[in-house]
């Protein structure tokens, strides 16, 4: 899938995500080595932190290799800890900046969300961004979760005590979607911390083989007029997955539009994705999740719990 994904980069996909990561990144003032605040509203606060794994590299455009470091921002409801953690990766020439108001959704909602900058498949990796890299990002996802149930750990810091670890998701769009379905359910990168999945117009990485035995609850989310990810493809893991399982079909809708700026499919994406984890890593009903993906003429639902 990478050819046609790699045509967002000409259509200014590129453009749009490095400025909002640039704007992000500058407001912050740094606190201690490795860990930036960026602001701190009535609803959440918004830190970022960088995740250095010495055991793995990446190399640089003039050839020389260094620690594969990931950055990852931070959403977090100020008050009533613990909350659950989603884990959240961006796709391809993107960056976690252009899903700002879902993640911000979810944080609202009661939610501790990271989203790491994948080092070589984010707008601004060095040399360009690199779809190759795919395959080592199920591993930065890992680390990004036991990075932050350490800090959940550690008295005084800025998560202490933030992080419900029993209830953990991962999510994604796009080549992150694919990240998160590793994470997920490929017995070569499974978390079995995480508790559920919601993927985003993704697709199995090759060679994925049979989803595990005890798989977590999923969602999977596809524009049908999608011309960059097959709707085929999420139909087909869909079929496989075990139960309890949810398809949501956003009727016409295209590639990245509906999960960044597009309404009102990214309104709807924003309540079932919230009913979904609050089923599932909280208190909420499967009458609810029914109720957010009801819209007649625009989604098309199917649900097997």
């Amino acid at each position: 899938m990478g050819t046609n994904r790699s045509a967002w980069v000409a259509r200014g996909v590129m453009r749009w995500a490095c400025a909002l990561t640039v704007c992000v990144l500058a407001a912050g003032t740094p606190t201690s080595s490795g860990s930036t605040t960026i602001k701190r509203t009535a609803g959440f606060g918004v830190h970022v932190f960088r995740f250095v794994d010495r055991t793995r590299t990446i190399r640089l455009p003039n050839g020389r290799r260094v620690a594969r470091t990931i950055e990852t921002i931070v959403r977090y409801p100020n008050g009533g800890s613990p909350h659950p953690l989603v884990v959240f990766g961006h796709g391809y020439t993107l960056t976690p900046a252009r899903y700002a108001r879902l993640l911000r959704a979810w944080t609202l909602a009661g939610y501790v969300v990271a989203a790491p900058v994948f080092p070589l498949e984010n707008a601004n990796a060095p040399g360009g961004p690199d779809e190759s890299d795919l395959v080592n990002q199920p591993a930065d996802m890992r680390l990004v979760i036991t990075r932050l149930l350490a800090l959940n750990t550690h008295p005084g810091g800025v998560l202490a005590g933030a992080i419900n670890a029993a209830r953990i998701a991962v999510a994604g769009h796009s080549d992150g979607a694919e990240t998160a379905l590793a994470v997920a359910y490929d017995p070569r990168y499974r978390d079995r911390r995480v508790r559920a999945a919601i993927i985003l117009a993704g697709a199995e990485l090759p060679h994925m083989g049979p989803f595990p035995h005890g798989s977590p609850p999923l969602l999977a989310v596809q524009g049908t007029a999608d011309p960059i990810n097959p709707p085929g493809d999420t139909y087909g893991f869909f079929r496989a997955a075990p139960a309890p399982k949810f398809l949501l079909r956003l009727l016409g809708a295209s590639h990245l539009p509906p999960f960044t700026d597009q309404e009102p499919q990214l309104s709807i994406v924003e309540r079932v994705t919230i009913a979904f984890l609050n089923r599932y890593l909280g208190h909420g009903s499967l009458a609810a999740l029914l109720s957010a993906a009801r819209n007649p003429g625009r989604t098309r639902f199917t649900a097997n719990p």
